[in-house]
């Protein structure tokens, strides 16, 4: 058990049996009265957002998170196989499970499986990966050092936005945490 002076964001808490990642918190002491702690809390398995206030003090239940580093091997419609490499035992994630991360998985890539109670509760993608660009508008000669983009298709069949100069068949590198461009590879 912790109590609401030992929040931070990111960490993760059981509340009413579900578990919530915490997104900001805030503690507030009114003029008159205890001090309260307002919180923006993430459930983990839908992605709703909540906000809720807590007395200063109180206490709620810690969820300790194991991390695993897992290998991807391949997707196959709505299911993506996982191997662990110490034990060669491969597992199923399902498209539900992975939400948008799934746009970032390439062959062979290590990520971190999140497991929760003997549960997988999704995975923990690299900073950013490196993409090839399978179609977009050609490049015209000399659009190097405008700010202007233009939509890019990625080997994951995710669109984002490039710079003019990027052409098909070249490698991007792509922000897992926002779907940005950073720059050519």
């Amino acid at each position: 058990m912790i109590t609401t002076a030992d929040f931070r964001n990111g960490m993760n808490i059981v509340l009413n049996k579900q578990l919530f990642n915490i997104v900001w918190f805030q503690h507030h002491k009114p003029g008159k009265g205890g001090a309260i702690v307002r919180v923006k809390l993430k459930n983990i398995k839908t992605g709703q957002i909540l906000e809720r206030t807590f007395r200063a003090g109180e206490k709620v239940e810690d969820a300790r998170l194991e991390s695993k580093k897992k290998t991807f091997l391949y997707a196959t419609r709505d299911e993506y196989n996982f191997m662990d490499m110490e034990t060669y035992e491969q597992f199923v994630l399902t498209k539900e499970q992975l939400k948008d991360k799934v746009n970032f998985l390439i062959e062979n890539m290590e990520v971190s499986v999140l497991w929760y109670n003997g549960e997988v509760i999704g995975i923990e993608l690299p900073i950013t990966v490196d993409l090839k660009v399978v179609y977009t508008e050609p490049g015209l000669k000399g659009n190097t050092a405008s700010s202007t983009t233009k939509p890019a298709t990625l080997e994951t069949e995710l669109v984002i936005q490039v710079p003019l100069f990027v052409n098909i068949d070249d490698v991007v590198r792509v922000d897992t945490r926002n779907g940005e461009y950073l720059q050519r590879v």
